[in-house]
């Protein structure tokens, strides 16, 4: 599968992708980044399921000023590395890690934009259940951003303290922008 950067200080370079994965299209990160337009500039980043990393990555050739990678799977490992080493920018952080385990101890963050592209096998409940521990965690802030892609056939519902600002679909793939709208730990609580 043809894969690169689409703009930024990154902008053409080439990655590469593990057989047996459904990375973000060249199109729907495009869509997904014009968008989110100056939000990304100078964010913090985690990007869960990684995959190829192609969704961090994008982030942070446009000036996302961290990003952490979350992947458990070896050879999704092996093209996120090769990756990272073709784009050549630093403030990538690679965690070989369960989603779930991370968002339990994510030891980083707090994160103003999440990039979830799971398995479309994966219930949505585990997805709601993974971003609610990551908020639980204190490293889901009130005002961050959460874009999700998950089958447009079985998205799931949204739990009450994620707003839905944008939503698209792109063939198979529903893309939606979720705003976090409370607090999920003791300290900082909103009410």
């Amino acid at each position: 599968m043809g894969l690169r950067i689409v703009a930024g200080a990154a902008g053409g370079r080439r990655l590469v992708a593990a057989d047996g994965t459904r990375p973000t299209t060249e199109r729907v990160r495009e869509a997904v980044f014009s968008s989110l337009g100056d939000r990304v500039e100078g964010a913090d980043v985690c990007d869960l399921w990684a995959g190829s990393g192609a969704l961090g990555l994008e982030a942070r050739s446009r000036g996302a000023a961290s990003v952490v990678l979350v992947e458990r799977d070896r050879r999704a490992l092996a093209a996120i590395g090769r990756n990272v080493e073709a784009v050549a920018l630093d403030g990538v952080t690679v965690r070989h890690e369960d989603v779930a385990v991370f968002c339990r101890h994510p030891r980083a963050g707090p994160f103003d934009l999440v990039l979830c592209d799971p398995p479309f096998a994966l219930a949505s409940d585990e997805v709601w259940a993974r971003l609610e521990e990551l908020r639980a965690s204190g490293a889901l802030a009130v005002g961050a951003l959460v874009v999700l892609e998950r089958d447009q056939h079985d998205p799931g519902t949204p739990p009450p303290w994620l707003a839905v600002e944008r939503e698209r679909s792109y063939g198979d793939a529903l893309v939606r922008t979720l705003r976090v709208m409370s607090a999920g730990s003791a300290e900082g609580r909103d009410g």
